[in-house]
């Protein structure tokens, strides 16, 4: 989308189901019965695995600098970091979660080369807040990081 311009053309429900049909340029993408909300509000679509399934989503992620003064690079859904001492931070969500049975993800490294990988644990604590845990990868000692990521799923 070189021009930054979205032409969605029409959408046919008569039948129960339609075609949303985007493009730009003369190129079109026919989402047809590939991708579906259904009754529930799930999104589905065959992602390339052969067949339609619900997509489910990150919810959060983060790029933090965990040394110093705490600072977050890049994010999605987290509005800071708290610091609660060597290795060991909050992610705070911006907006919250539905409950806390949602999977988070995470690594890390004490240098942004990626070498000298670091142990880092995280877990949903509660709707609005991931509890993220860094240490040596070799003893389990609490260390701060250079390069924290963290995901969350539901």
């Amino acid at each position: 989308m070189a021009d930054g311009t979205l032409k969605v053309g029409t959408i046919t429900t008569s039948s129960g189901s339609g075609t949303i049909t985007l493009g730009q340029s003369g190129e079109t993408v026919n989402v047809g019965t590939g991708a579906t909300v259904d009754s529930s509000n799930n999104l589905k679509f065959n992602s390339g695995y052969g067949s339609v399934a619900t997509a489910y989503g990150c919810r959060a992620w983060v790029n933090f600098n965990g040394t110093g003064t705490v600072a977050i690079r890049g994010s999605g859904n987290v509005s800071s970091i708290t610091d609660n001492g060597t290795g060991l931070y909050v992610a705070n969500l911006t907006t919250a979660l539905t409950d806390t049975n949602a999977c988070a993800t995470s690594s890390g490294s004490a240098s942004t080369s990626g070498s000298d990988n670091r142990l880092v644990c995280a877990t949903v604590i509660s709707t609005t807040a991931v509890d993220i845990r860094t240490g040596n990868a070799s003893s389990g000692a609490p260390v701060d990081i250079v390069v924290g990521n963290v995901s969350v799923f539901r």
